[in-house]
């Protein structure tokens, strides 16, 4: 809470007055307050209670499956974090009843939760509407955007941009699910314009913003290790299968170890004691292949690595390379 008050000045007592109102006056009870210079933000700005700063994420539209999206709000603390933050708020948020008790619980509604009042509730329990769904909707964006806020060390007044969610995003091991779109306005990337006549060989493909970002987060896996797993003092271990999709994805953005071309595929090794009927070799044993080379192993395996090389070759080359730059970490 944050107040634009005039002072009144008497410098020969040396004190500083002011008026909040009535309506201020909680914002005093609380002990210490904050002075400091207004900028020119504020210049226009009536004295009295500063409005929360208007989060512009709120209504970008493609940042709505981001924040639906379960892992984003798990990563936040989950519905249950949600809970407690409307918790503070002593209102009802069901604007169609002109008398409201005095007493007020959550309705969990897709794809949030809402504030109500006991009397309320009763009413709109078990029902699903379209205004239900956007004020659980608002609460949700509105619950996300002060976490980030939080965990990034902003106060509740910080205007959070769309660089700054995505960093909480690659640092929360979420960067996988910021689509296109949103990675080419996070990255500034200027949009292709395209003529309406161009010559084949005007045309340059450009990298998607997505790969872009996919590469600047290069801690995709950390392995660790455990010297004294329980299953390393069974006499015969049952074999766990490492499975790491996070890490076969950064795989298959990268170049194929044949023709060095736009890989489409992680392969897992065959051969070599890995793979069998119905069975993978771990995910940490891939090498990134583009389809055409993909089909061609798996059609021929002997054929393949006389041409190319073996394919325990590659993917000492291929780890090395991922443990060099810091992918495997």
């Amino acid at each position: 809470m944050r107040a634009l008050l005039t002072p009144e000045i008497a410098p020969i007592s040396g004190v500083v007055l002011f008026r909040p109102g009535s309506e201020l006056l909680r914002l005093f009870r609380q002990g210490r307050v904050v002075i400091e210079t207004p900028g020119e933000a504020m210049a226009d700005l009536p004295s009295g209670l500063i409005p929360a700063a208007y989060q512009s994420l709120t209504d970008d539209v493609s940042m709505q499956t981001i924040f639906e999206h379960e892992r984003v709000i798990q990563r936040a603390g989950g519905l249950s974090c949600l809970d407690a933050w409307l918790e503070r708020k002593f209102e009802c948020q069901w604007p169609h009843n002109d008398w409201h008790a005095n007493d007020f619980t959550i309705m969990r509604h897709q794809p949030g939760s809402i504030r109500l009042c006991y009397g309320c509730d009763n009413q709109i329990r078990d029902h699903s509407t379209v205004q239900l769904e956007g004020i659980a909707r608002k609460n949700l964006v509105s619950w996300l955007i002060w976490t980030v806020n939080g965990q990034l060390g902003f106060n509740d007044d910080h205007l959070l941009t769309l660089p700054e969610f995505c960093w909480w995003m690659v640092k929360n091991d979420l960067a996988d699910l910021i689509p296109e779109s949103v990675a080419t306005k996070a990255l500034r990337i200027e949009p292709e314009i395209m003529k309406s006549v161009m010559r084949e060989s005007d045309i340059v493909p450009r990298v998607p913003a997505t790969q872009l970002l996919q590469e600047k987060v290069k801690n995709i896996v950390s392995v660790k290790v455990n010297p004294e797993s329980p299953e390393s003092f069974l006499l015969r271990p049952k074999r766990h299968r490492w499975v790491n999709d996070k890490y076969t994805r950064w795989v298959k953005a990268q170049p194929c170890v044949c023709c060095n071309q736009q890989a489409d595929d992680p392969h897992h090794l065959i051969g070599h004691g890995q793979g069998g009927m119905g069975t993978k070799a771990h995910d940490l044993f891939v090498i990134p292949l583009c389809r055409e080379h993909h089909d061609e192993l798996h059609a021929d395996p002997v054929a393949f690595e006389a041409k190319y090389g073996d394919q325990l070759v590659l993917l000492f080359r291929f780890l090395d390379r991922a443990l060099a730059i810091g992918v495997l970490a």
